[in-house]
């Protein structure tokens, strides 16, 4: 009992997160199932062209395949087999009807929720793992045990990954939360999990990390961890606004802020915004709780994290039209990096996006690329007129008779690019702009280009 695992949702999170439950529990079979067959396949292609991209995943995935790590389309069978489930179903934000652009669309939770009860025949464990409302679980054990026979528990472990360093968090986390019911069999189903997250003889995650709660505790702290974090960097992109306007250094202040210990330096980098898939989504929904629940002033605040977030996007553009002489119609600008941070090729609700359409209303004529993530560019900007855009995966490509470098992702290999032949290619004058301050001004200021930097 309590050995056979299966997620359901083989994306972002059930992916990442049950390699590395296979790698430290060899003693259990881990199966991630999808109804997404081109998902599943991409997990099981030959040559590990996994359907995403985070480092270190490709090792891990080749470590376990095939041993105790199976990815499948028949989820009614790992249903059936397992003991233990961990629901990863997607539950983006409602687009329509009541709660429309702030609550999460739990239909695929739902419609999720009555296949396990409709094929389980034993007892299982249920754990949330998707990002849900405050007392979903609630919803979902009225779903599983309608017929009062008590056969499912259900737990909440939300993941507190971020996109980049995923493989990083999930062997070394700073904590792992599991929240269950305060009854006899809901502490028996924590310790069961909690046994996951130790691994095999306790090789993994130590149990002082390990917090467990009470159902609701755990939903809520997940929503209010990633707005603490959106919060943070909505406020330091607020302070770079007032030192482009008074000649301060947003890094200056950034680095003085966090050497209070009470502050601390994490998330005081000044850039686009936030993005992927989280913070807004979760930022949104914490705002329909508080309307939900009558805390309207609340509700006010927190939506202002988002507001101040699209604010900073529209600020990169406004800048660059004063800086290129306020026209930017035919002027052809490279855009370096559409995914929405480094070591990643998500894309969703990349600043990036936003700041492309800005553009393209414009009339610029846009050369985008990106390491990891022009597939899914292509994707999201399919609605664009193919004349305007340009999807280019080398930069030096990207650069060729541009006006202007707009640095949209802090990648790694762009500080380390031959800047020199890059000015050479250009039209002058030369405008680079960094975002995300990733790279060195002053010597691209020497090579002769004009630099803009967020909070200088």
């Amino acid at each position: 009992m309590n050995k056979n695992i299966v997620c359901i949702g083989a994306g972002y999170i059930g992916g990442p997160t049950m390699a590395v439950v296979a790698k430290m529990n060899p003693d259990r079979k881990v199966v991630v199932v999808d109804i997404n067959k081109s998902r599943i396949a991409a997990w099981n292609s030959k040559n590990f062209a996994l359907p995403i991209y985070e480092p270190g995943l490709v090792d891990i995935v080749k470590e376990v395949r095939g041993k105790n790590l199976f990815f499948s389309t028949d989820i009614d069978k790992a249903i059936r087999e397992c003991d233990i489930i961990f629901v990863g179903v997607n539950t983006p934000t409602k687009m329509f009807g009541r709660g429309k652009g702030r609550a999460s669309d739990l239909q695929y939770w739902e419609a999720t929720a009555r296949n396990i009860k409709k094929i389980a025949k034993t007892p299982k464990i249920v754990v949330e793992k998707s990002t849900l409302p405050v007392r979903t679980a609630a919803a979902m054990e009225a779903i599983l045990n309608s017929e009062d026979d008590g056969k499912f528990t259900v737990l909440s472990n939300p993941e507190f990954l971020a996109e980049g360093t995923a493989i990083k968090d999930l062997l070394n986390p700073d904590r792992v939360l599991i929240g269950g019911p305060q009854t006899p069999a809901g502490l028996a189903a924590v310790r069961a999990v909690v046994d996951i997250y130790r691994g095999q003889q306790g090789a993994w995650v130590p149990e002082k990390k390990i917090l467990t709660t009470n159902v609701w505790s755990a939903e809520l702290t997940k929503l209010a961890a990633n707005a603490m974090l959106a919060q943070r960097v909505s406020s330091i992109n607020a302070l770079a606004g007032l030192c482009e306007a008074t000649g301060a250094d947003i890094e200056e202040v950034a680095r003085v802020m966090g050497a209070d210990h009470r502050i601390g330096p994490k998330f005081l980098k000044a850039g686009p915004g936030f993005g992927g898939s989280c913070f807004k989504k979760d930022v949104l929904n914490l705002v329909y709780l508080c309307e939900s629940f009558g805390l309207h002033t609340a509700a006010e605040y927190w939506s202002q994290v988002i507001k101040m977030n699209d604010h900073q996007q529209e600020r990169i553009v406004s800048r660059l039209f004063k800086a290129m002489f306020n026209t930017l119609a035919n002027k052809k600008i490279a855009v370096f990096g559409f995914a929405f941070k480094a070591n990643t090729g998500d894309t969703r609700e990349t600043p990036a996006d936003t700041v492309v359409r800005l553009l393209n209303e414009e009339h610029v004529r846009l050369a985008i690329t990106d390491p990891k993530a022009l597939d899914n560019a292509k994707k999201d900007l399919a609605d664009i007129a193919s004349d305007a855009l340009a999807f280019v995966s080398d930069p030096y490509k990207a650069a060729k008779d541009a006006d202007a470098v707009l640095v949209m992702t802090d990648w790694a290999e762009y500080p380390t690019l031959d800047w020199a032949k890059i000015y050479k290619s250009m039209r002058k004058p030369a405008l680079v702009f960094d975002t995300r301050n990733c790279l060195d001004a002053v010597a691209l200021r020497k090579l002769g280009f004009k630099v803009l930097n967020v909070g200088k």
